[in-house]
């Protein structure tokens, strides 16, 4: 590792110069995948130990982010899906989680740098206590505006809307709205991500490309940009080079 370090460092240097200047993606949305397969790459026995090296990653994510001076990130956490895994491994992915949030109330970088964290899925398929620690974290940031990071947990895409949906039907039941005032727009309101701008870019690790069910109405028009890098490796090059991608392509919105 040391012999490819000063390469590492000359290359990391050269894509900076690249991107530093170009257009920068307001919004990220990020699909974190390949943990259990680092981990089996790695010889990890425990796969879930792919799970853990990946919570530590998002640190060194957020942080080259701030470096590009990226405001919004949306990491898919946890699925709606995800719950047909194995017990073991469903418990143990919530307990992770459940200790990041508790990490990020008692990590100082998250008021000195003004990130505001929000949560967004299906709480209801969530325990009280973890119910109790996304409050918390949301309760103390809610003010905090340099930086937000949306964390999706027990989300889907689909479910999302159809959630949107039933929330419009009741509107439109109790007479609160006119069946003529739904638009596109006003659907936007209905969803988990009310009041934030779509991602610009969305970005998958570990080979796989699809969304899975991520930002399935929000993604309309989102860059897409895959790589083969598990989720722990992905390194700072990765990233910038994801960028000099986004920066390369020409945003048309259906134009």
């Amino acid at each position: 590792m040391n012999v490819l370090s000063p390469f590492y460092s000359l290359y990391e240097q050269l894509l900076w110069r690249q991107i530093r200047i170009g257009s920068r993606p307001h919004h990220i949305g990020l699909i974190v995948d390949g943990n259990r397969r680092f981990a089996k790459l790695q010889g990890f026995v425990d796969t879930n130990e792919g799970h853990s090296a990946g919570s530590d990653r998002l640190e060194d994510f957020l942080n080259w982010c701030l470096q590009l001076e990226i405001k919004i990130v949306t990491l898919f956490a946890f699925s709606t899906e995800n719950f047909s895994r194995s017990p073991e491994e469903v418990d143990y992915l919530m307990k992770l989680i459940l200790r990041k949030l508790r990490d990020f109330q008692d990590d100082p970088a998250i008021t000195e740098k003004r990130v505001k964290i929000k949560v967004i899925g299906r709480r209801e398929d969530l325990s009280t206590e973890m119910i109790t620690e996304i409050n918390n974290i949301e309760s103390m940031t809610c003010e905090h505006e340099n930086f937000q990071l949306n964390i999706a947990i027990s989300y889907g895409g689909r479910a999302e809307i159809v959630d949107a949906v039933k929330k419009i039907a009741m509107e439109v039941k109790h007479s609160r709205l006119d069946l003529s005032e739904i638009d596109e727009r006003l659907f936007a309101r209905y969803l988990y991500t009310e009041g934030i701008p779509d991602p610009d870019l969305i970005i998958r690790t570990s080979g796989e490309e699809r969304l899975s069910g991520f930002l399935s109405w929000q993604s309309a028009y989102s860059e897409l940009y895959f790589t083969e890098t598990f989720w722990p490796a992905f390194r700072k090059i990765d990233f910038w080079r994801a960028i000099r991608v986004y920066q390369q392509r020409e945003r048309r919105f259906g134009r």
